[in-house]
């Protein structure tokens, strides 16, 4: 008696479950292209709207086919042409619902959405049975909200869009980190150039100025610098050879008397 009780109740709540379900596409259906474009755009749609299935308004059990058609039907709502006048939020709603087509699209990124529906699904089953044993532990009635489709359904949604978000942020951080890695190998690189050059630049002073530093040295041992003996030489062995109209002859001798 019980347990046909309990089937009872369990069909009343498939049957509102499904009730809700095409109240839920009804509206859908109903909204307007303003009423889309703020949907698209509500506080937090960044990580909201990297749910595909939340963009189109579909569930994750839809075909390719249904998510075609929905795109479809979206996009000509949203599309920025239709929207002269709010333009701009029009083109971001435009970008999110065809991005979420594209994902859906896609045999890879459909079955990379799958796996997250799956793993939702999981993690809500543990968590709704790991409540379940408290409450048996306890003495107390084992009944908890997830036993309602309707809010395991949003529970489960909820938890797709969490994974979601978590899966950006793991690849923002990972970019992030290769961006950071890249710049700081390029800093390293431009560190390692500008010391070469300062060394380059070093050496090549202290080579052009080598002879200015022997002949400070000689001038504080009191000697003429090298450079200063040589130049005074070759001018001395000029005033000795030339004059001023050339050759310069060698003196007369004087007459001696006899």
């Amino acid at each position: 008696m019980a347990s046909s009780s309990t089937e009872g109740g369990d069909d009343q709540n498939f049957d509102k479950f499904y009730e809700e379900l095409r109240k839920e596409e009804a509206e859908a259906n109903k909204m307007t292209k303003e009423e889309q474009i703020g949907r698209l755009l509500r506080p937090g749609y960044t990580y909201r709207n990297l749910n595909p299935f939340e963009v189109l308004q579909i569930g994750p059990e839809a075909s390719v086919d249904d998510a075609k058609k929905k795109f479809r039907r979206m996009s000509i709502m949203v599309h920025p042409d239709k929207n002269p006048d709010d333009k701009e939020r029009a083109q971001v709603a435009f970008d999110a619902v065809k991005r979420a087509w594209t994902v859906l699209e896609g045999k890879e990124t459909r079955a990379a959405c799958m796996e997250i529906v799956e793993e939702a699904t999981g993690r809500m089953k543990q968590q709704t049975e790991e409540k379940k044993r408290k409450l048996r532990i306890s003495g107390k009635p084992v009944i908890v909200d997830e036993d309602n489709p309707i809010y395991l359904k949003k529970a489960i949604a909820i938890m797709i869009m969490k994974l979601f978000a978590d899966l950006e942020r793991k690849r923002m951080g990972h970019e992030d980190k290769v961006s950071r890695d890249a710049q700081k190998k390029k800093d390293d690189e431009d560190e390692s150039q500008m010391r070469k050059e300062m060394r380059e630049t070093w050496a090549k002073n202290w080579e052009e100025s080598r002879q200015g530093r022997v002949d400070s040295w000689m001038t504080f041992k009191g000697k003429t610098p090298y450079g200063q003996q040589k130049a005074e030489k070759v001018k001395k062995v000029k005033k000795a050879k030339y004059s001023p109209i050339g050759f310069k002859p060698p003196k007369p001798k004087p007459e001696q008397r006899m």
